[in-house]
Parts: C-alpha cells; sequence; structure tokens
C-alpha cells in the first residue's frame, strides 16, 4: 500500500495539448510502456474512454482525453512497433482506443494472456501483484464513473496502480513463458489482440439480447418493441440500457404480453418506480406487438449446422479425451490449449493430414505446432 500512495503523490494528470506533445515525445524514447484505461460503460448511454494511464519503470501518468480534443500524439509511442505496451486483458481496450481516438498497438504483450499461458488459476491483475509482490490493490473503484471531474487523489491513486507494477510483472511473466518454450504462443496471441476492433452492431436489438433465441413469432415481435423503447429512454436520459430495466424484466414481459397495468405489475423485476414511468409506454409496445401481420413477425436467425455424424461424435469424443490428458501434462486449463470450437472443427472436418489442419479457421499457429501431429493421430483412431 506504501507503493501506491508514492505513485499517487508522484502522478501527473496530463490535460494540456503542449503538455501531451511533449509527453509522448518523451515516452517515445522508451522501449517498453505499461498502459490501461478507464472507461464509463456502467454510467452512460455511449461508453467512452475517460482515462489513460501510462507508466514507465519509474514514472506514472495520467492522461485525460476529456480535457483534450487530440489525442493523435500518443499514436506514436503506443504505435511504435519497438516499443512494447504492457497491458492487462488488454482486449477491450485496444478496441477502444482505436474506436475513440484511431490509436493501434503493435506491440503487446498481455500479462493476462501470459498468467493463462502459464497456467496461473487467479489471473485477475490484482491476484498476480498479491501473489508475486504482495501488493494489495483496492478494487474500490472499479465500477466509478470515470467521465465525473476533479478525479478525486483517491481515484488518481487506484488509475496509477494499474499500471505502476505491470512492468515488473511482464519480467517475471516473460521470463516464465521463455523458460517453459511458450513466448511464440504469447506473441501470436498478442498480435491478434492488436487486430481487435470495435463492430458496429446491426439488425434487431433482441440479436443482443440474452434469452431471446428462445422466444418465437410474436413474443419475439414484443420484445424487439420493448427493446427499442428501453434503447430511446437510455438515450434520453444517457444511463445505459440495463440501468433503465433489466433485460431478463423485458423478456418476461415479451412471453406474457401483459394488457394492463396489474398484469405488468406482475412482470418479475417491474418496480413500482419503473411502473409509474414507463407503464403505459410499455404496454403500448406491447399491443404494437399483438397488432403487427403475420407476414411481418421477426424470426430469430439460426445458423444450421448439421448434426454431427456418429463417426464425428465418437472421434470429438476421443479428442476432449486427450485434450484432458494433455492440458493436464501441461499444467494448463483445457480451453486454453483447445477450446471446443476447435475440437469441434476437427472432429468434423476429420483432415487426413498435418496440413489439413490449415483448413481450420481461427486455429493458431502455436497450436499446430504443439499437438498438430498428434490430433491427426488421435483422429486415425477411427475404426481402430
Amino acid at each position: 500500500m506504501t507503493h501506491l500512495t508514492r505513485q499517487a503523490g508522484t502522478c501527473e494528470i496530463v490535460t494540456t495539448a503542449a503538455r501531451l506533445k511533449e509527453l509522448a515525445e518523451h515516452l517515445c524514447r522508451h522501449h517498453e510502456l505499461a498502459v490501461d484505461l478507464e472507461m464509463d460503460s456502467l454510467h452512460h448511454y455511449r461508453e467512452k474512454v475517460c482515462l489513460i494511464q501510462v507508466s514507465t519503470r519509474s514514472e506514472s501518468w495520467l492522461i485525460d482525453p476529456l480535457a483534450l480534443e487530440d489525442l493523435s500524439p500518443l499514436a506514436a509511442p503506443l504505435g511504435n512497433p519497438a516499443i512494447l505496451i504492457v497491458m492487462h486483458g488488454s482486449d477491450y481496450d485496444i478496441r477502444s482506443l482505436h474506436r475513440d481516438f484511431g490509436i493501434e498497438v503493435k506491440n503487446l504483450f498481455d500479462t493476462m494472456l501470459a498468467a493463462r499461458f502459464l497456467g496461473v488459476a487467479e489471473f485477475g491483475l490484482a491476484a498476480l501483484l498479491r501473489a508475486r509482490f504482495g501488493i494489495e490493490l483496492d478494487k474500490k473503484y472499479q465500477k466509478a464513473d470515470w467521465s465525473k471531474r476533479p478525479l478525486s487523489p483517491e481515484m488518481c491513486a487506484y488509475a496509477s496502480a494499474d499500471t505502476s507494477d505491470l512492468l515488473p510483472l511482464y519480467d517475471q511473466l516473460h521470463g516464465e513463458l521463455a523458460g517453459k518454450g511458450r513466448l511464440a504462443w504469447q506473441e501470436e496471441e498478442c498480435a491478434l489482440v492488436c487486430q481487435a476492433r470495435v463492430s458496429e452492431k446491426e439488425g434487431p436489438l433482441f440479436l443482443s439480447c440474452k434469452g431471446a433465441g428462445k422466444l418465437k413469432g410474436r413474443s419475439l415481435a414484443a420484445l424487439e418493441e420493448l427493446l427499442r423503447y428501453r434503447d430511446r429512454q437510455a438515450q434520453q436520459v444517457d444511463r445505459p440500457p440495463f440501468k433503465v430495466m433489466s433485460a431478463e424484466t423485458l423478456l418476461e414481459a415479451a412471453e406474457k404480453k401483459p394488457r394492463s397495468l396489474s398484469e405488468l405489475a406482475g412482470i418479475k423485476g417491474m418496480t413500482p418506480k419503473q411502473l409509474n414511468r414507463h407503464g403505459s409506454a410499455l404496454l403500448a409496445a406491447v399491443t404494437t406487438a399483438l397488432e403487427l401481420p403475420e407476414e411481418r413477425l421477426p424470426r430469430f436467425p439460426r445458423t444450421r449446422r448439421e448434426d454431427p455424424s456418429e463417426g464425428a461424435k465418437e472421434r470429438l469424443k476421443r479428442l476432449k479425451s486427450w485434450r484432458e490428458k494433455s492440458s493436464a501434462a501441461l499444467g494448463l486449463e483445457p480451453g486454453v490449449i483447445a477450446p471446443n470450437w476447435l475440437l469441434e472443427a476437427a472432429a468434423d472436418m476429420n483432415p487426413p493430414t498435418r496440413a489439413g489442419l490449415d483448413g481450420i479457421a481461427g486455429m493458431r499457429e502455436w497450436q499446430k505446432g504443439l499437438y498438430g501431429t498428434e490430433l491427426i493421430e488421435v483422429l486415425e483412431a477411427d475404426g481402430q
């Protein structure tokens, strides 16, 4: 905790274009940087990056995007292939840097991925720092609204703590990966994460609603109308949709299709406040769905997949048995070395040679090198 206090006391908050330019030039002279982001996704309709934390081995800075119109100077250090960017659980941060500022990371080391490749069961940043350095991270501000200003000294301390010890953690994990011959795994995965981008949602809102796939016809139409209403309300009050009303509540309403306020009040999760504020509009949304012509009722799109043959089922069973033994021998979670989708694809395709594994979309080169030949041998056991 003393270490975190020291960081908070010396951490500069960058709020001017001139200072950002100076800092970016300074960062370009380093070979490795630790980076993290704070966002406001729990508090606003459209999330945004609210803070960028950067640390070298001796200094930390907090960069305030809300005070700066142009973050492009950061593209030089963060996008330089010669500068290693160390992050933890970087996938969404990489996407957000590109979405909000057009900034790309070209040379990444993700400490969470590294920990998983080392078989570490607790791979969260707090758990890793506690186990390796005895550092306790206070997660009090994990769900804070980072768009609020001014930032308190405690929030600044929290933010800087997420990067101030990442480079020493990198040193340890990099060394252990090298010792186990797994650096190539890490490099390939991190290169793929660097390509991650936020994709715009298209089509009906129910496509992004968990549980919508079980609804059909008029119930699905009702759900879409309810989701649209919730989305409009969320935009108006600048809140995440789930804070207006839960998806679970809307799913039940779509199934039961209440026609009165008393029926709506019986929906699980419907509070008196929500009923008072949204009740009439929710009933109108249900009515719209009930009046929709039959030919306009939506259908939930499903990917048609032929049922696996008996041979494919047996091959998948053998592959999963092989995975259990192989992952145990490597000290890794089974899904780390071969996720289910990969085994299912291999069982379906049943490639006769190792070269045939190239036809499995998404299979990594490190996976082919680690167990490609062994995988083919397991598949060849068919009928033996």
